[in-house]
């Protein structure tokens, strides 16, 4: 069977293409098996490098989307690891995000308090290594944390709250899902452009949107190609859909929309109740 390629809104059309090509029972099933595979994993909305965006807003939220970022130890699907920041406050957004780093403890997770602990396996442990390195090298500002574990913490994949300045969406640690405690501080000028990095991802779960401005947040949020977004730390009722856009999933959790994925359509013709 040939390999299809399933992606954005052509991924049915390729899929019935696929199927026509096939020309028997046993490979059109596999092809059928396929999509339904594609769509267990993707329907959840994982795989998500979510944003904040800071727009004129006051630097209380830096610290908030820096600990959305850090929290879990960064392995959580709707954690924003791009910060997305106006040059009228980057300087001092990058001075807030330093100390929120120097203060996050790392700890076992065995341990009562409120530390992070280590990641999932060693696996985890050597991408978020590897990522990090790559920041690095690819020109990225490194102010907090880096490479290696913390210290008195040898055993175990225990990972640095680290924070890069100066990054653009064309370095991989912009574009890839770390899943860990790794932000990515971008500057922006215009609102325009701010929507255009945003948007500029293989992604879209969730973004955080953070200004005093509630019609510039309104205004952006309906411009912003993601599944769900959060304006100034409202958060999201426990009834809405949860899903994102992209290769952030097909369908949605929760809400009508929620329900609606155990539905299945019938269309009868002739039906008549005489």
């Amino acid at each position: 069977m040939e390999q299809v390629q399933i992606n954005k809104s052509e991924k049915f059309i390729a899929l019935q293409k696929a199927i026509k090509r096939l020309g028997d029972l046993e490979q059109t099933q596999r092809a059928h098996d396929s999509l339904l595979e594609y769509a267990k994993v993707q329907m959840p909305g994982y795989m998500s490098p979510s944003h904040i965006k800071l727009l004129a807003s006051k630097l209380e939220a830096v610290e908030r989307g820096a600990m959305r970022c850090f929290r879990n130890t960064g392995q959580s699907c709707n954690a924003p690891t791009r910060m997305l920041v106006e040059k009228s406050i980057y300087n001092k957004t990058i001075d807030k995000v330093k100390e929120v780093a120097a203060k996050v403890k790392v700890d076992l997770a065995s341990k009562k308090g409120g530390h992070i602990g280590p990641v999932v396996s060693k696996t985890q442990f050597e991408k978020i290594q590897t990522l990090i390195q790559k920041g690095i090298d690819e020109g990225a500002k490194l102010v907090a944390g880096g490479t290696g574990k913390p210290k008195g913490l040898e055993k175990g994949y225990f990972v640095k709250p680290t924070a890069f300045a100066d990054v653009n969406n064309n370095m991989e640690i912009a574009r890839t899902e770390i899943f860990g405690p790794v932000l990515s501080i971008i500057p922006f000028e215009t609102e325009e452009e701010a929507i255009s990095i945003a948007n500029d991802t293989p992604y879209g779960l969730l973004n955080f949107i953070q200004t005093q401005d509630q019609k510039k947040a309104n205004r952006v949020a309906r411009k912003l190609r993601s599944g769900m977004v959060d304006i100034n730390g409202a958060g999201l009722a426990a009834d809405a859909p949860f899903g994102g856009y992209k290769h952030s999933g097909i369908g949605r959790e929760a809400g009508v929309l929620g329900l609606e994925e155990f539905l299945e359509v019938k269309a009868v013709g002739g039906w008549n109740e005489n």
